[in-house]
């Protein structure tokens, strides 16, 4: 069958504007083929190219003495943890596909972000998840949908992930209307390495083979890219096809093979995953690297589905591939390791030196394109930015229009909330302890794993992916602010010092001027928080076109921050341990219910400017509890975050294996009691320790200029808090009760 005409409509069909074809033009010297439209169609997608959010990313701070592989360079960030010993670790999203094809977009999610892994030459050490749904809730607009969609992502997470051997650690779930018809996905992958050991994906070394491995190429994932980088709509569902199908069985022994190659460094020169974009982007991302160029005959290629054609074959993004540049004279190495492997292994192509991806079927080019033009030069924009016309009017909160709410039945139904309760629903379905790696179980404030560093010798690595979105809705760069905050403050509540960020920014139709003034705003903020905490950005994705027809969803600058923590005896868990203990408010009382989950769940009040955050108090936090800790003085640590200071300390009772109560004593507010307990303001944590201890590590901790307080003591079978002043008042939990109510909300909103 002939290639169809190029029309203005196909062209158009391909996401490609009138400007950007009249540049194709005079970067071929000619008109492009059907085959080389489809392949700048998505190179030159957001989805590959960030020409919508390039040039804001430029903002980030990329470098510190820890960083070996910056943002940008290679497939993954590499940051050095010490001994010879290096981490590369990312975090993608697969929101469009998840959304079509919930199993298999989750599932495909997670096998691209291993893939990113151990290309680096790491071997994946553990996953995070970072997920967003609509209300699951019965009764709820679209429940029995998002309960759908939650039921085939997590499925899909778990499938992969429980069958190549990677444990899912632990992660983040919030629910809200505004993600209807468009979930997000975003999985995080780590990977330890020696540092004498990193990978490059550069096709290097002129008349060097160019070798195909993994799966064959069929025709699902087609164009994905280009299916990412657009809105979704009612008639999204033909999009299946661009939709990948996984083999984690197959991914195994990819990583295997990869893992034992890469024991023959004579053999590699580069490395590169056959992602978004599939083979083109595997093929024109190393020569640009390499300065150099690429050759390939389709006929080579290794295929499951009869009769495919050029432009089928290049925009193919099945699963589980690799293109690895070899040595020259070394390709008996590479072919003998896949044979043991039973894997696909074949030779189609050669690094050319005249800087063109060319690519031939059965000896005739079809296609034939500057490599730098597609990986490194497509078209930049700074699209309009408009504060968005409603903002002003969110952010008012008349707090004498809010009545108080009952305190007693405010902490059962926040804690029976879906962004509150238990995900245990959630994580029991990950193999979460598989490698044995795993220190803190999925549910601390962030995931600890210990990984090996040679004979008897281990690292304790913490890692945390966090993101108020309702915040960043309200104030978009005070949110993303926040988001790095709380995301620090969470290893901080480990004993783990941070070392590097990867984020991931779900944002809507850039197009939008105040969808693109979200975007720049959240990127000022996570830029300006990363400089304050000195944490490098060392890589991470861009998602936009996240809306239905509904509208865009709730602006989503997802961020992970990976930590180091000294000593194992550090490790610091979040929920009470000891009856007796001395518990211990660390920062101001606060009370701040702007942007709350209190007046959400209780009022429907999605409003309020977001609590401010103080740069300086919140790093004296940090600094202070990790000196605590490292000193022996905290038993648990937990920070204050959603649903404020009472449903934290719920938290603190009910999480535990043990179920402890405790007897709270505060001082009744000069205003309101609700603000107190459920306001959320930052730079706040709950920490214990021994009661002897208590008065000096109040005195330690204000010496660190933080403010702090006794205001109980861990014990009982109840969760008592008693408000002292001229009308004292007291309100008692049975924590079993609480619990009961926190560990099977999910469940019941599921069955």
């Amino acid at each position: 069958m002939p290639d169809p005409a190029i029309t203005p409509e196909l062209i158009a069909k391909h996401g490609i504007t009138p400007d950007e074809f009249e540049r194709i033009k005079t970067i071929l010297q000619r008109e492009p083929n059907f085959t080389e439209l489809g392949i700048f169609s998505v190179m030159w997608s957001e989805h590959c190219s960030y020409k919508n959010s390039r040039l804001e990313l430029r903002k980030f701070p990329t470098t510190g003495p820890r960083v070996l592989v910056k943002a940008g360079e290679e497939n993954a960030g590499v940051v050095d943890i010490g001994d010879g010993w290096g981490v590369a670790f990312k975090m993608e999203s697969h929101n469009h596909p998840s959304a079509v094809e919930p199993f298999q977009g989750a599932a495909t999610g997670v096998g691209g972000i291993l893939r990113d892994i151990f290309t680096m030459g790491a071997r994946p050490v553990f996953l995070m998840d970072s997920l967003r749904f609509g209300d699951i809730r019965p009764g709820k607009p679209n429940a029995a949908t998002n309960r759908r969609l939650l039921s085939g992502v997590v499925s899909g997470i778990a499938h992969y992930g429980n069958c190549i051997g990677v444990p899912t650690v632990g992660g983040e779930i919030y629910f809200d209307a505004s993600y209807d018809g468009n979930p997000l996905v975003n999985v995080f992958c780590l990977g330890t390495l020696k540092t004498t050991d990193i990978r490059r994906g550069a096709a290097t070394g002129i008349g060097n083979p160019v070798f195909y491995v993994g799966n064959r190429t069929g025709r699902d994932g087609l164009a994905g890219a280009a299916f990412a980088s657009r809105d979704l709509t009612e008639d999204s569902k033909i999009d299946r096809p661009a939709v990948q199908v996984g083999d984690p069985f197959i991914e195994k022994l990819l990583l295997e093979a990869c893992l034992e190659l890469f024991q023959h460094p004579e053999a590699v020169v580069g490395i590169q995953d056959m992602g978004a974009a599939g083979l083109t982007c595997s093929t024109c991302e190393t020569a640009s690297r390499g300065n150099s160029g690429i050759e390939i005959d389709l006929a080579l290629v290794p295929q499951r589905e009869q009769g495919m054609t050029p432009y089928e074959i290049m925009l193919s993004e099945s699963q589980e591939r690799m293109l690895i540049i070899v040595r020259k004279g070394q390709e008996k190495t590479v072919t003998d390791i896949f044979a043991k492997w039973d894997l696909p292994c074949a030779h189609i192509g050669q690094v050319t030196d005249d800087g063109f991806m060319r690519v031939k079927n059965h000896g005739v080019t079809v296609a034939e394109i500057p490599a730098k033009k597609l990986a490194d030069e497509a078209p930049l924009y700074k699209r309009e930015a408009r504060r968005p016309a409603d903002l002003d009017a969110k952010q008012k909160l008349d707090l004498a229009l809010v009545p108080e709410a009952n305190i007693k039945e405010t902490l059962e139904k926040l804690l029976a909330s879906p962004d509150i309760a238990s995900k245990r629903w959630v994580y029991r379905q990950y193999d979460h302890m598989v490698r044995v790696g795993t220190v803190t179980a999925p549910g601390s404030d962030a995931a600890v794993v210990r990984v090996p560093t040679g004979d008897n010798t281990w690292k304790y690595l913490a890692a945390s992916v966090d993101c108020n979105a309702h915040y960043v809705a309200l104030e978009p760069k005070l949110g993303a602010l926040i988001a790095v905050a709380e995301c620090a403050r969470n290893l901080a509540m480990t004993g783990a010092e941070p070392l590097a960020l990867t984020d991931n920014l779900n944002f809507g139709n850039p197009h939008n001027p105040e969808n693109f003034y979200q975007l720049q705003q959240a990127v000022d903020g996570l830029a300006e928080g990363c400089r304050a905490f000195d944490i490098p950005v060392t890589g991470g994705n861009v998602s936009l076109y996240n809306q239905s027809p509904a509208g865009a969803i709730d602006p989503t600058p997802t961020v992970g921050i990976v930590g180091l923590i000294r000593d194992p005896k550090h490790v610091t868990p979040s929920h009470f341990q000891n009856p007796g203990d001395a518990i211990i408010l660390v920062g101001d009382p606060g009370a701040e219910l702007g942007g709350s989950l209190y007046l959400r769940e209780l009022h429907d009040l999605k409003q309020g400017r977001p609590p401010e955050l103080n740069l300086e108090r919140e790093i004296n936090l940090h600094n202070a509890v990790r000196s605590a800790i490292r000193l022996g003085e905290i038993r648990s640590a937990h920070d204050l975050a959603d649903g404020g200071l009472l449903v934290a300390l719920a938290e603190c009772s009910v999480a535990g294996a043990r179920r402890l109560g405790a007897v709270i004593t505060l001082d009744a507010p000069a205003s309101r009691l609700d603000a107190l307990l459920f306001g959320e303001s930052q730079s706040r944590a709950i920490v214990t320790t021994r009661p002897e201890n208590a008065s000096a590590l109040v005195a330690l901790l204000e010496l660190r200029g933080v403010p702090a307080r006794r205001i109980g003591t861990v014990g009982g079978r109840d969760l008592t808090l008693k408000i002292s002043g001229s009308t004292p008042l007291e309100f008692t939990w049975d924590v079993t009760a609480l619990h009961r109510l926190w560990d099977g909300a999910l469940d019941s909103y599921l069955a």
